[in-house]
């Protein structure tokens, strides 16, 4: 099964505060996103993670020290946070596929572009594609998307720092479409 998500900013202790995440501590924030992630990814499935994985890349060990708790075979697209990421290092830190800047694939049959940044237009839109993104964490400056439009933030803001399906994020909108969507779940 794949899995979709972001921004979960490891090791950024700040981003509790200004994001509103219900953590008392660094520690505490790491442990809960291990632990949600872990109870719905298996071992077998793949995870699209679409940047911002930690909030700096200079400690490579703590990052690989997470990468390798995390479940399943992950497929990394970089955001704002990863620069200076040792693409090589991070690949040899647990089940990481590959490291990417923008990648486009196929999940049942949809074609579905990922990207850390929420675009306005991509490939296949008009053709039934799907584009997930991340980077907006739990702001409301988003657009009201009607259930036609097929663009979803992942993050983990957003979702209850839970990775989520594409069937998942599809199911949420559903009859919703005079609603804002991009900083909802169900």
């Amino acid at each position: 099964m794949n899995y979709y998500t972001s921004d979960t900013h490891f090791f950024h202790k700040n981003i509790i505060r200004l994001c509103n995440r219900p953590f008392g501590s660094l520690e505490e924030m790491h442990q809960e996103i291990i632990k949600r992630w872990n109870s719905k990814v298996s071992p077998e499935d793949t995870v699209y993670f679409l940047g911002d994985f930690a909030f700096t890349c200079k400690d490579i060990q703590g990052i690989k020290d997470i990468i390798s708790q995390l479940n399943g075979q992950k497929v990394i697209i970089k955001g704002n946070h990863e620069f200076g990421f040792d693409d090589y290092s991070v690949r040899k830190a647990g089940n990481v596929l590959s490291v990417q800047n923008y990648l486009e694939i196929s999940d049942n049959g949809r074609k579905v572009v990922l990207f850390h940044y929420p675009i306005e237009d991509w490939d296949g839109r008009w053709r039934g594609s799907y584009h997930l993104y991340g980077h907006i964490h739990n702001n409301q400056h988003c657009i009201a998307l009607p259930e036609h439009i097929r663009r979803f933030n992942v993050g983990v803001d957003v979702h209850n720092f839970y990775p989520v399906t594409l069937n998942e994020l599809i199911a949420s909108r559903k009859g919703k479409e005079n609603q804002y969507y991009e900083g909802e779940t169900k």
